[in-house]
């Protein structure tokens, strides 16, 4: 398994372009510092912080992101995009160059948010960039990157002004200055380009004009999101799919609810119940093959792979479709 994993971690950081990585850098090595950064005081166990293969902002992170007008964007209606809106202000991330550089740190309405999307668990999440909670930094923005870690499969981000860890998924520093910090999550939504442009018409579109050669018509994980293989080892729920699409529904005590897309679907494509006494609606719409969600504000909406969320969520309640008894 770990050969495995370290061959895996190889042919990624190959395929972002950093040459000479072996995998020697491990837990094992250094149980206190791992890519440059100091674990010591971490709040995850340190033997489940693995290196992904690129070493720290061996996948760029966008800090100074261009957009173009809905027209003169080069995308194809069926080209997946994070969409997001603030005060009016419309944004779209075309998942072609998130999954080559996973955040973009940028200001939309005057708002500082990081666009954040993990290729291995389907986690797209939007953060406003001021931290909260320990080691605040009284509302001063921070820029994140990529640390080139993961913790159960997901992006471990770092911000460049104390070199704290962050779990995209918890959405919390998991070790460093700012351990025990959150990061505020905004709502934002997976679906096509098409779909998007057409509810946003003056939408704003990211550009591939990055300043990064990347191959940004393809993807360097071909089929990982139809396959059953996880890269890295997490304790994964077997009970769906490791790669099905799952909204994850949270609240800030903690209490959670996933609902799986074969769920959602089994229950006609639309699912009305209250959770944690709040109403909430998860739909499915197939046509757009995407996630329509309606819940209050203090509700946390993620949508990633099942495996994903039900690592970051064991105790997670799960929607469950009625089914009609066989005679």
């Amino acid at each position: 398994m770990r050969a495995r994993r370290i061959r895996r971690a190889a042919a990624v950081a190959c395929v972002f372009g950093v040459a000479g990585w072996t995998g020697s850098e491990g837990p094992a090595a250094d149980a206190k510092q791992l890519n440059g950064f100091d674990l010591s005081n971490a709040v995850i166990p340190i033997e489940e912080i693995l290196p992904g293969g690129p070493p720290r902002d061996g996948i760029p992170a966008l800090s100074h992101p261009r957009f173009v007008a809905a027209a003169d964007a080069p995308w194809n209606d069926q080209d997946m995009v994070v969409g997001v809106v603030h005060e009016g202000e419309a944004r779209a991330y075309p998942l072609a160059i998130l999954v080559w550089h996973e955040l973009v740190n940028d200001r939309i309405a005057d708002r500082p948010i990081l666009v954040s999307y993990c290729p291995l668990c389907g986690s797209a999440i939007v953060f406003d960039r001021r931290p909260a909670g320990a080691g605040g930094r009284d509302g001063k923005p921070l820029e994140f990157g990529v640390s080139g870690l993961l913790y159960q499969s997901d992006l471990l981000m770092f911000d460049r002004e104390t070199d704290t860890l962050w779990s995209q998924i918890a959405g919390r520093a998991v070790a460093g200055p700012m351990t025990g910090g959150h990061l505020e999550i905004l709502r934002a939504r997976i679906l096509p380009w098409g779909s998007w442009r057409a509810r946003h018409p003056r939408t704003r579109v990211l550009s591939p004009d990055t300043g990064a050669r990347r191959a940004y018509g393809r993807t360097p994980y071909p089929g990982y999101d139809r396959s059953r293989e996880l890269y890295f080892p997490v304790d994964a729920d077997r009970r769906y799919h490791p790669k099905m699409r799952t909204v994850g529904l949270r609240m800030p005590s903690g209490k959670s609810r996933a609902y799986p897309q074969q769920e959602v679907e089994a229950a006609g494509s639309l699912v009305e119940e209250a959770f944690a006494g709040r109403r909430v609606v998860v739909a499915w719409n197939a046509q757009a093959e995407a996630f329509e969600v309606e819940a209050p504000p203090e509700v946390v909406v993620i949508e990633s792979f099942w495996f994903a969320w039900m690592a970051f969520h064991p105790e997670s309640s799960v929607y469950r479709a009625e089914r009609a008894e066989r005679p």
